[in-house]
């Protein structure tokens, strides 16, 4: 016949328990606190931290985003927005053949997650070691183009402008433009609604800036 299984004796109560389960709040009373300062001392953030997004720039100031919307498509969160435009000679903004007209990132979706850093096709997107931000507005939270584009730095000419003479757009990813060509200037944004700037006139208020222009 087999055996019955015995009953296991319950677990004698002893002195020793409940110290044992205060232990960890018998070390941590003794420990030093630690409390930040904080907004007054920020913490340094790791340097591959996932911070606020970044628009990147070529050398020579022309945009880095080409408007292809894989960014959009990667977001677990559906927290971006794209709007791709063609380029013209007239008005560019980017080396290849299409730009991002409209980019926005929603922050009060947005769970910095990265994913959409690893499907930009020209490192246009990148993150950045900002974090502060909350907002009292979740229309605030949108961040648009403007806010999200890097800024100009020495040898950089605003968007648009004309593409480097006898680059093409593959140059620009090779890294044979490093900065913009002399006499790049700025070109007219057209499709934000700037008008076309006349030259001045120097024979008064009156006077047409064509008159100055064909010497009549």
């Amino acid at each position: 016949m087999a055996e019955e299984p015995k009953e296991t004796e319950p677990l004698k109560p002893g002195f020793m328990n409940p110290v044992a389960g205060f232990g960890v709040t018998f070390k941590a009373m003794f420990k030093k606190r630690l409390t930040e300062q904080y907004p007054e001392q920020q913490k340094t953030t790791a340097p591959r931290f996932h911070g606020r997004h970044q628009l990147n720039r070529h050398p020579d100031g022309l945009e880095k985003c080409v408007g292809c919307e894989l960014c959009a498509w990667a977001c677990p969160a559906d927290a971006i927005y794209v709007e791709g435009a063609d380029n013209t000679e007239e008005e560019r903004y980017s080396p290849g053949e299409r730009y991002g007209r409209v980019y926005q990132i929603n922050y009060a979706r947005c769970i910095l997650c990265g994913l959409c850093i690893e499907a930009c096709p020209t490192r246009a997107l990148t993150m950045t070691n900002e974090f502060e931000l909350a907002d009292s507005s979740r229309a605030n939270l949108i961040y648009t183009k403007e806010q999200l584009l890097a800024g100009l730095d020495e040898g950089m000419v605003d968007t648009p402008h004309a593409i480097y003479p006898g680059m093409d757009e593959q140059d620009y990813y090779r890294g044979l433009v490093t900065e913009a060509a002399p006499g790049t200037e700025r070109q007219t944004a057209l499709s934000k609604g700037e008008a076309p700037q006349e030259a001045s006139s120097t024979f008064g208020t009156d006077e047409p800036a064509s008159r100055e222009v064909t010497g009549r």
